[in-house]
């Protein structure tokens, strides 16, 4: 029998577990912060649902097809937005929903790629241009939290319809698929594929200074989207190239970079039963690869000798103040081991003596040092964030 995982597929435990439940929870806060409702959905929908109308994108060709004992077909969901067409109905507008779940793809696995991954969205259906300013704000305020050195990109969609226009290209929505992979492949490449669909110039003009594209109607959506973001202390670039890999994007479109070549976050505005929607993606794991924190949460072991009821009342007290806190029944050689097995920077010890004078002798393993502490003197501080 194997027991190892399949690939693209992991085991999160100890630090790293504990590292990504504090990012979502940083992550669902903010979203919370500004209004987004929470939603969960299901992982498994009708295969027809998940493809959609848009069949020629890459990740819907990606999908985990299935099938159940009623021989109907299925299919995981690739990402969380397209279950907006069924929650979405009937909600006054503008609805502002977040979602953190996980979300498969069958593709293959490199770098920071996998089959399954935590996708962590906030959309608005019913959304303007200033409602993109206020997602690109929450991304800030996210990856400052986080203490995340990034850059925010953004294009249109709208602009890059209007050059292959243009250009006289017919079969735009392959070109903008092309032009996409700039930052993937080598451009002598991508150029290759543009000119036999007669789009090669599109490389030429996407490599202008960013004064040239002023002439264009399309671009004056960067431009206000530029001037609200300055209401957030947000700052944005222009990245003509940048375009999404999905179909369904009908104007702006964002991706945030950071030290790793795979983009951390992104997203952009779409239709949403004919509904205007924008929204954004952050992924946990990528985040959980460039986040520069180390996270250290207060912990304690209750040691009993001998004292076993003593020992419990203590522990229940220390989580009625808040402490992560658990009782080891044995030697106290063996407790330390243990509590530096996982981690465990408080261990107490709870013998005759110190019942009888309701004195506790405590050692700090991270330090090595010992005290004497009264209970009433912890202070209540559970977590803590550091920079790397």
């Amino acid at each position: 029998m194997k027991t190892e995982t399949v690939k693209g597929f992991q085991d999160y435990t100890g630090k790293e577990a504990e590292k990504r439940a504090i990012i979502r929870e940083i992550i669902r806060l903010a979203f919370e912060k500004y209004n987004f409702e929470e939603a969960e959905t299901p992982i498994v929908e009708y295969e027809e649902f998940v493809r959609g109308i848009n069949t020629n994108d890459e990740a819907i060709s990606d999908i985990f097809r299935l099938e159940d004992k009623g021989k109907r077909n299925l299919a995981l969901r690739y990402e969380l937005t397209f279950q907006l067409k069924r929650i979405a109905k009937n909600k006054k507008l503008p609805y502002k929903r977040f979602q953190i779940g996980p979300v498969f793809r069958d593709e293959p696995v490199q770098g920071n790629r996998f089959r399954q991954f935590t996708q962590c969205d906030a959309d608005i259906v019913g959304s303007t241009i200033k409602d993109e300013a206020e997602i690109l704000a929450i991304s800030k305020e996210i990856l400052d939290a986080l203490k995340i050195k990034s850059t925010i990109y953004v294009n249109s969609r709208k602009l890059l319809n209007e050059i292959l226009q243009e250009l006289g290209v017919n079969d735009k929505e392959q070109a903008i698929r092309e032009i996409d992979k700039l930052d993937k492949l080598p451009e002598r490449e991508v150029r290759n594929n543009l000119r036999e669909m007669g789009a090669e110039k599109l490389i030429d003009v996407v490599r202008s200074p960013e004064k040239e594209f002023k002439r264009y109607e399309g671009y004056k959506d960067i431009e206000q989207l530029k001037k609200l973001c300055k209401n957030y202390d947000v700052e944005i670039k222009f990245s003509p190239s940048l375009a999404r890999g999905l179909a369904y994007y009908n104007g702006t479109v964002f991706e945030i970079k950071s030290e790793i070549k795979e983009t951390i976050c992104a997203g952009g505005s779409y239709l949403i039963n004919d509904i205007q929607s924008t929204g954004i993606s952050f992924g946990l794991e990528r985040l959980q690869a460039v986040a520069k924190m180390i996270v250290q949460i207060d912990k304690y072991l209750v040691v009993s000798l001998d004292e076993d009821k003593k020992a419990i009342e203590l522990a229940k007290k220390l989580r009625a103040q808040g402490k992560n806190t658990s009782v080891f029944y044995g030697k106290p050689s063996k407790a330390l081991e243990y509590a530096n097995a996982y981690e465990i920077n408080n261990v107490i010890f709870v013998g005759a003596k110190e019942v009888k004078t309701k004195k506790f002798k405590i050692k700090n393993m991270r330090t090595g040092k010992e005290k004497i502490l009264i209970l009433k003197e912890i202070k209540k501080k559970n977590v803590s964030l550091k920079k790397r």
